[in-house]
């Protein structure tokens, strides 16, 4: 055996460890950092300037993660706001501030250590807006834009009736709130937000509602900057003007456990609207013409787990298994995902992969299904630079190839014994993927069942296999020479489940024409060519040879 072997297990091993850490100031990094500031820029101008989002709200805010993150780490670059460009004619009364987002329960608790007078609301999923009153008439409606001024939605807002026209209250009143999709007995946790906000920001862009689309959007109104100073009597003022959920859904904290206690709550059980977080608030906060278009100290957000992530793909690797079916891996930068950190995603078929056409260098959308797997939803960027890559040749590889190791069959090979020792074929209690991986990287296997000749002297020189495993090991290896016959087939590999083919020596099998096979019920002619492939097949012979002389029974040719 070559070194080649090492290299390759290399491709089986854990990935690294999740970091923080600036990549390198490379070209290629340079450029990827350019590429993605670009398709942000697209993103941004779509969303604020058309009303129409290009990609999922969580996708979104974690490209301007990365984005903001590389840039930091890069000397020479500048970081832009999403909200640059996205002002308009008309000036907020009172600022819209934004919020900061605290990445983890640990920053929530060193935020709400230094405060008091805490109140926590959800954060609803939708398009903030200012809505200016005088003498109880509603005068204005202006969309968020760069949080000092933007577009005049008055003429729309006239048309929803969630958005009251008037108001008991008397002076101007300004009060800041968002549009939501109405979503009635929304459950977050297993709904998601389901592009209620871009819904919501599209609908908006039209300078004319349809009569259910109007329908369709609420109001939740989160501040009131010219209101009382006490957020009690805030509350209080916005119930009796008609907003009550304002005041049933902002809640007065006094403990991390509290807050947590109600993130949990409002992510687990029905609202009317979709919420991709909470909001953490001092009740008491300066006055409104103090307020800035920027994420104050006095208010933060506590998002919830993402449902999907951005992931860069570092590498594709195309693993090939006991069959011969090649899946595409894409290993990735690392990524959290429901408090699960994901390293490398299947690209499915071949055949998706080269459709997808992904490349080192693209960004990748995943999520888990089912909350354990993850799984590939598609591309958000590719890369201006097409990485080459070797990819193996479907014809290559196929349920009677790599029964013996090479540079190329290492995949397939490692995956022929993985399913050999397994609970479906030997069961050999405590040999896995990481067994053959050691023996194979210790250059003992060439064939498939060399390691039936393997003595504890050697197993105790492979590296990683102390006394005690080469102990085990030379007993369970002994132990499969005891095997049926019939476990020894799956095990090979048949086509059909042994247990179906009437008969107990390979000698008989082998003697099978593809006639006498069909005569089984369910053998039909596709079946039977297989058959008689797998049991005429020159390596599977010197297979059964090797394991008849190894004293398994139905295994003696002569």
């Amino acid at each position: 055996m070559n070194a080649w072997i090492a290299a390759c297990i290399f491709l089986l091993l854990p990935a690294t460890a999740l970091t923080d850490a600036c990549p390198p100031q490379t070209p290629a990094h340079d450029r990827q950092v350019a590429e993605l500031a670009a398709q942000v820029a697209r993103w941004d101008d779509a969303y604020h300037r058309q009303g129409h989002s290009l990609i999922s709200d969580e996708l979104y805010d974690q490209a301007r993660a990365h984005l903001e993150h590389w840039q930091h780490c890069s000397n020479n670059a500048v970081t832009t706001s999403p909200l640059s460009g996205a002002g308009g004619p008309v000036q907020h009364p009172v600022a819209q501030t934004g919020l900061r987002k605290l990445p983890d329960e640990r920053a929530v608790a060193q935020w709400m250590a230094s405060r008091d007078d805490l109140w926590i609301q959800p954060k609803v999923d939708g398009v903030a807006i200012t809505l200016r009153y005088e003498g109880g008439q509603l005068r204005q409606v202006v969309s968020r834009g760069d949080g000092n001024s933007g577009q005049d939605w008055t003429h729309q807002a006239a048309q929803i009736a969630s958005i009251p026209k008037q108001l008991s209250e008397r002076g101007e009143l300004i009060l800041q709130g968002e549009l939501y999709l109405k979503r009635p007995g929304h459950v977050q946790a297993s709904e998601g937000s389901a592009a209620a906000r871009s819904t919501v920001a599209g609908l908006m862009a039209r300078q004319q509602l349809q009569q259910d689309q109007a329908a369709s959007i609420g109001l939740f109104v989160w501040d009131w900057p010219n209101g009382p100073t006490d957020m009690q009597q805030r509350l209080e003022g916005l119930g009796r003007m008609g907003f009550a959920d304002s005041r049933a859904y902002s809640q007065p904290i006094g403990t991390l456990t509290e807050a947590q206690r109600w993130r949990e709550h409002w992510f687990r059980n029905p609202l009317p609207f979709a919420t991709d977080g909470v909001v953490l608030r001092q009740g008491q906060r300066p006055s409104s013409e103090r307020w800035r278009a920027e994420p104050p100290h006095w208010a933060a957000a506590w998002k919830y787990p993402a449902s999907e992530a951005l992931a860069l793909v570092e590498a594709v690797d195309f693993s090939i298994g006991r069959t011969g079916r090649i899946t595409p891996l894409l290993r990735l930068q690392p990524v959290k995902l429901d408090d699960r950190t994901i390293r490398v995603v299947s690209a499915g078929s071949l055949e998706r992969w080269r459709q997808l056409d992904i490349r080192p260098g693209d960004q990748v959308a995943i999520r888990l299904a089912g909350q354990t797997i993850p799984k590939l939803e598609g591309v958000v960027l590719q890369s201006a630079e097409r990485a080459a890559l070797e990819i193996p040749h479907e014809d290559d590889y196929h349920a009677l190839s790599c029964l013996r190791a090479s540079s190329a069959c290492i995949s397939q090979f490692h995956a022929r014994l993985t399913w050999l020792s397994g609970k479906q074929a030997l069961n050999l209690s405590g040999i896995g993927a990481g067994t053959w991986q050691k023996l194979l990287a210790a250059q003992h296997l060439e064939g498939l069942l060399d390691w039936l000749h393997l003595d504890e002297v050697q197993l105790l020189a492979v590296p990683g296999i102390g006394p005690q495993g080469a102990t085990a090991l030379n007993q369970r290896f002994a132990e499969a020479r005891q095997r049926p016959f019939h476990d020894w087939l799956r095990a090979l590999g048949a086509p059909v489940n042994p247990d179906n083919l009437r008969a107990e020596s390979w000698m008989e099998m082998q003697q099978r024409s593809a006639s006498d096979w069909q005569t089984l019920p369910g053998i039909g002619p596709t079946r039977a060519a297989q058959l008689q492939a797998f049991f005429q097949h020159e390596e599977m012979l010197a297979l059964a040879d090797q394991l008849g002389r190894a004293g398994v029974a139905g295994f003696q040719l002569r």
